[in-house]
């Protein structure tokens, strides 16, 4: 047999317990922020048929990043890469049961066959969060309120991230005015996305070739040279999109969202995206990149043989934000969910230690016991390694008398206790930990 591989699949992550904390204290706050807007968790199949995610028209995608195969059934199938194929599914095969607008999130685990690189790996779990029917300018306004939301969750400065807005509807009117069919306006789109990662020579060399004339490709370089939407051209700055981006700076900026800009590069990759687009980018040139994104994407749902349903949403991956708190040194001090140790002082007193332990779980507290037998010092040596808060000793004087001792980690001090009282003083540790 050959040897083993003790390492994790490429691209994958083994979770200790410390790790895992981590995961959870994040994912605590993710959810404690969309669910005061109101929205409720769901999930769906990790995996799904192809042709779910074909709709989007991104056969490229498909083929080089992700992970596709035929089941027994010679049935293909594809490990979800992204929540917004299968999010809209469920609503069209409910569509005319469900009460709108729909206010949903999940935090699914998610493969993409990718090229590794910093806050970029194959799997990966992302915060999702949708709102289907309503078409207002105030859905746009509530993303961007959760999105800032969740950054002030860990405590960010305003002055270390950006929140940047575009409108797919102004690129496509300006692509349609230069002439430009709706495969050329696509690929144009493509590159567009591209734009940072191109030399300016390259850039200006690719899209030469797309419009076919320099003239097209000027325009296309003046929209994208705008620092404000008044700069725009007349025909642009006249379309409802325009307003809407003027309307959400202004409205952002009164409820102290001061770190909105307006990007006209800014396109998001996917097809399916139809009007506002927006992301997150870290400001620190250490993590200059985009944090999170997303946009509206009116017609996904209706591709699924229902009526269309208005849809607005955004996602934020777990690598990259990671990646963000470290940057900007927002990590707390993550606490295992074991709080304290009970350690036996003589092998004749565990069937009361046991019975005390037991108590303390039925009153809340998170409690490992030591059974080993060992002598003391080495109970308390793993103890203390393990990470736990708080150590319990439990010898018959104290079963006898009803007063354990308690010792804070974190202090040093030790004290005799009710169990009661215990329970209190550990319950009380908490409120001290974000």
């Amino acid at each position: 047999m050959s040897k083993i591989e003790l390492k994790p699949y490429k691209g994958a992550r083994d979770f200790y317990p410390e790790d895992k904390a981590f995961q959870k204290w994040m994912f605590n706050k993710w959810r404690e922020v969309v669910e005061s807007f109101g929205y409720v968790e769901y999930d769906a199949p990790i995996l799904e048929p192809t042709d779910l995610f074909l709709l989007k028209g991104n056969q490229e995608i498909i083929d080089s990043q992700t992970y596709t195969f035929l089941d027994r059934g010679d049935r293909s199938v594809t490990v979800r890469t992204e929540m917004t194929p299968s999010i809209s599914r469920m609503v069209a095969s409910k569509r005319q049961e469900l009460s709108y607008p729909l206010r949903w999130y999940s935090i699914p685990n998610l493969w993409r066959y990718e090229r590794m690189q910093k806050g970029r790996l194959r799997e990966f779990w992302q915060l999702n969060v949708d709102m289907f029917g309503d078409s207002s300018e105030f859905a746009e306004l509530e993303m961007l309120q959760i999105i800032d939301g969740i950054f002030q969750k860990f405590q960010a400065k305003r002055t270390s991230y950006t929140i940047k807005i575009n409108s797919r509807l102004l690129v496509n009117q300006l692509l349609n005015d230069l002439g430009m069919t709706e495969i050329k306006s696509v690929e144009i789109i493509r590159l567009l996305d591209k734009l940072s990662k191109m030399s300016a020579e390259e850039f200006a060399t690719e899209l030469d070739k797309l419009t076919g004339n320099s003239d097209s490709s000027k325009k296309i370089v003046q929209f994208m040279s705008a620092k404000t939407i008044d700069e725009l051209t007349d025909n642009l700055i006249k379309l409802p999109s325009a307003a809407l981006i003027n309307k959400i700076l202004v409205d952002l900026s009164n409820l102290g969202i001061r770190n909105v800009v307006y990007d006209p590069t800014l396109m998001r990759g996917f097809d399916y995206y139809t009007d506002i687009v927006f992301e997150v980018f870290d400001n620190d040139p250490e993590n200059n990149r985009a944090i999170l994104g997303g946009g509206r994407y009116d017609g996904l749902v209706g591709q699924m043989g229902v009526e269309p349903v208005p849809t607005i949403g955004f996602a934020i991956g777990d690598v990259v934000f990671a990646d963000f708190l470290r940057t900007h040194k927002l990590v707390r001090k993550i606490n295992l969910s074991i709080e304290a140790t009970m350690i036996i002082r003589e092998v004749d007193s565990i069937n009361g230690a046991l019975a005390a332990a037991r108590d303390l779980r039925e009153m809340g507290v998170k409690l490992s016991v030591d059974t080993t037998g060992r002598k003391i010092e080495k109970q308390l040596k793993s103890a203390l390694k393990s990470g736990v808060t708080y150590i319990i000793f439990a010898g018959a004087e104290e079963i006898k008398n009803k007063l354990f001792t308690i010792k804070n980690i974190n202090s040093g001090s030790e004290e005799k206790h009710s169990l009661q009282r215990i329970v209190s003083i550990i319950k009380d540790s908490r409120n001290t930990i974000s």
